[in-house]
């Protein structure tokens, strides 16, 4: 009887661990490579539709500078970027959806913050696009600084950073303010543009891309002031350190390929260069695809079907966009921003 009931709670022990250990799986399962190429396709989260960095048209054809590089990603595992899939996500649930596997790579303008990592278990690998928050105002209010924005009524969208640097840099200067907020950015929007406030907060970037969408944008102006520092990044889950690696180095790769003159128009050329930076980029010389787990010419498949940094940013929301947004900091380090690709050696 002693070694039936012995044996018993031996077994009993036994499939509680399984379990734990499955259900310890399933929460860290570090196999988004895998599952990625078994399904044939990137899945992405981004932005429902903010101009110039992801939107759909009336076909459901997505376009934008967080669209593309989900592109890359899919052009640099399948040589094909139409094998990203796009899901749109609000900002109060894009972390928890990465969380649940819903979507494989978060790319749609998520500033980068320690309490974000930690609390959320996440890896942001490298900053895409460095931003600040800044302010919209009619241009009636002849407002010419942040600093004259007291007694304000703003408007700012619920469950991002924005709201919090709002607070912090109002009560650092002594100023008042009347707080409107909103879950859903489109109803940010709305209660600006309908005058239910007289300012409205968000990142520069997307104050740019949101005053195409004003009944008329003329008459709104973005002050000159950047009252905070926020580092848009593309986001992974933590404990899958492959997947990590090829979402860091896809966007270190388009760097680094705009800073040796690699383009999508001469990356042909490119492949018969003798220059060992280029040649490391391009694959004919080292085993660095082979090492991420792709193949040897993923860098040359992402140029090609993509192209590099400076292409992905000026048809979307550089010179050669509506929204002509100067690159800034976002120009190479070599030219007066701080763009900067650790080298591929």
């Amino acid at each position: 009887m002693r070694t039936f009931r012995g044996g018993l709670l031996i077994g009993l022990a036994v499939a509680v661990l399984v379990a734990a250990l499955a259900i310890t799986y399933e929460f860290y399962d570090t196999r988004t490579l895998k599952r990625t190429v078994r399904r044939g396709e990137v899945l992405c989260g981004v932005n429902k539709g903010l101009p110039g960095f992801s939107i759909p048209d009336d076909k459901g054809n997505w376009s934008g500078f967080d669209v593309d590089f989900c592109r890359a990603v899919a052009a640099a595992i399948f040589d094909d970027p139409s094998k990203a899939r796009f899901v749109p996500l609000d900002a109060s649930e894009r972390f928890k959806e990465l969380q649940s596997r819903k979507v494989d790579i978060l790319s749609r303008n998520s500033t980068w913050s320690m309490s974000r990592e930690l609390d959320y278990d996440l890896y942001f690998p490298a900053v895409a696009y460095y931003d600040g928050e800044g302010f919209m105002v009619p241009r009636s209010r002849n407002k010419e600084t942040s600093l004259d924005l007291a007694d304000s009524k703003v408007c700012v969208q619920s469950g991002t950073t924005t709201l919090l640097n709002l607070a912090d840099y109002f009560r650092a200067n002594n100023m008042k303010y009347e707080l409107v907020k909103f879950d859903k950015l489109e109803d940010v929007v709305k209660a600006y543009d309908t005058g239910k406030c007289d300012t409205l907060t968000a990142d520069v970037s997307q104050l740019y891309a949101l005053r195409l969408n004003m009944s008329k944008p003329g008459d709104h102006m973005i002050l000159p002031d950047v009252i905070s520092k926020e580092p848009l990044a593309p986001v992974v889950r933590q404990r899958d350190d492959d997947w990590m690696m090829i979402v860091k180095w896809t966007l270190y790769a388009m760097i680094n390929a705009e800073e040796l003159g690699v383009t999508s128009e001469n990356i042909d050329e490119a492949l018969k260069s003798k220059k060992p930076e280029v040649m490391r980029l391009v694959g004919t010389e080292g085993n660095y695809g082979e090492q991420l787990g792709l193949t040897k010419d993923w860098a040359v498949r992402i140029i090609r079907r993509v192209g590099n940094y400076g292409e992905m940013y000026e048809r979307n929301i550089g010179e050669k966009s509506q929204l002509k947004i100067p690159r800034g900091m976002n120009q190479l380090w070599n030219a007066g921003g701080v763009q900067y690709a650790p080298p591929m050696r």
